[in-house]
C-alpha cells in the first residue's frame, strides 16, 4: 500500500463499506461455560426511551450475558495488516456497551488494517465470585481461540492483542497479568494455545487500584517483566478516578515494560470513540501511531 494511503488509514479516515449485517457470533465454549449453573432472564437490550446518549446517539446496553460469544471483524484486503485486537466492552461487569465500546470499534479497527475480535462475556456479575471470574474464563477462552485459528483467520499469532474499555479495561488488565495455568479445566485443543495478550489497550480502566481510588495496585494486576506493552487513555475527570490509570502506569514503567499513557483534562467517563469537540476523543489516532510504531501494523505480506 502506498506509504500516504497507510497513514490516512492508521487515522481511520479512510470509509468501510457499509457492512449488510454483523458477523456471526461462535460460542466460545462447546457447552455450558464454565460454572454456569443459574438461569438468567433472556439476553437482550435494556435501553429505555429517553436514555442518554454519547455524542448525540443512543448506547446499546446488552443485559443477562450467559451464553458468551465471539464475533470476527475482518478489514478491507487492501488495508491487512495481520494483526488482531480481541476487544472487550464495558459497563461495570453488569451489562455491555455493545455499541459504544464494541461494535462501533471493531468497525475503526477494521479502519487501521486490524483483525477485529468482539467477544460477549458473561454479565452480570456472579454472586459469590470476584467481579472478574467469569469474565476472565470468558477472555482467556477468547484469545486462545484466535490464537489457535490465526492461520484460518489470516492473523500472526504473535501479534494479538487486546483492548477494554472501564471493567473491559480491568478485564484486560487481569488477563494481561495471569501467571500459572489457566482459571479454568482444559476443554479443547484451542486451549493449549497461549492466552497471553501480545499488547494491552486500556480506556478508562476501572478497578486496577485497591478501593479504585489508592495508590496500590489491585492483587489481581499485578504488574511483572512478562506485562504485555500497554497503551492507556483517560480523561482527568473521570467518576472512575484517574489513578487507576496513573498508578498502573507507574507500575509498567517500574517493571521496564513499554508503555504510554495519554491524560486529557475533560471527557469524563463512557465516551467511547465517538468524536466530539473534546481532544479526549481524538484517541484512536493516537493509539493508530502507537501500534505503528511498536511495529504491530507491519504488513502481513
Amino acid at each position: 500500500m502506498p506509504l500516504l494511503r497507510r497513514l490516512i488509514a492508521l487515522t481511520g479516515l479512510i470509509p468501510l463499506a457499509a457492512q449488510a449485517s454483523p458477523p456471526p457470533e461462535t460460542p466460545l465454549w462447546p457447552a455450558a461455560a464454565p460454572g454456569e449453573t443459574a438461569s438468567l432472564p433472556a439476553e437482550g437490550f435494556t435501553n429505555k426511551p429517553g436514555d442518554k446518549g454519547i455524542a448525540g446517539k443512543p448506547v446499546a446496553i446488552l443485559a443477562n450475558v450467559s451464553i458468551p460469544t465471539l464475533s470476527v471483524y475482518r478489514p478491507p484486503a487492501a488495508l491487512d495488516t495481520g494483526a488482531a485486537v480481541v476487544v472487550f466492552p464495558g459497563g461495570g461487569y453488569y451489562i455491555l456497551a455493545w455499541d459504544l465500546e464494541g461494535t462501533e470499534v471493531c468497525e475503526r479497527l477494521n479502519a487501521m488494517g486490524v483483525t477485529a475480535v468482539l467477544v460477549k462475556y458473561r454479565v452480570p456479575r456472579r454472586a459469590g465470585l470476584p467481579i472478574y471470574a467469569a469474565p476472565l474464563q470468558d477472555a482467556e477462552r477468547a484469545v486462545g481461540l484466535v490464537r489457535s485459528r490465526a492461520s484460518s483467520l489470516g492473523i500472526d499469532p504473535a501479534r494479538i492483542g487486546v483492548l477494554g474499555f472501564s471493567a473491559g479495561g480491568n478485564l484486560a488488565a487481569v488477563l494481561s497479568n495471569l501467571s500459572g495455568p489457566r482459571t479454568y479445566p482444559r476443554v479443547d485443543a484451542a486451549d493449549d494455545a497461549s492466552c497471553r495478550p501480545d499488547f494491552c489497550v486500556l480506556v478508562y480502566p476501572a478497578y486496577l487500584t485497591e478501593g479504585g481510588k489508592g495508590e496500590t495496585l489491585a492483587p489481581e494486576v499485578a504488574v511483572s517483566r512478562s506485562t504485555p506493552p500497554t497503551f492507556i487513555a483517560m480523561a482527568e475527570d473521570d467518576s472512575e478516578h484517574i489513578r487507576n490509570a496513573i498508578v498502573y502506569y507507574s507500575a509498567l514503567q517500574r517493571a521496564g515494560v513499554p508503555a504510554e499513557l495519554h491524560l486529557y483534562p475533560k471527557g469524563g467517563h463512557g465516551f467511547g470513540l465517538r468524536r466530539t469537540e473534546l481532544p479526549v476523543t481524538a484517541w484512536p489516532d493516537r493509539l493508530g501511531e502507537w501500534l505503528q510504531a511498536g511495529g504491530w501494523l507491519k504488513p502481513a505480506r
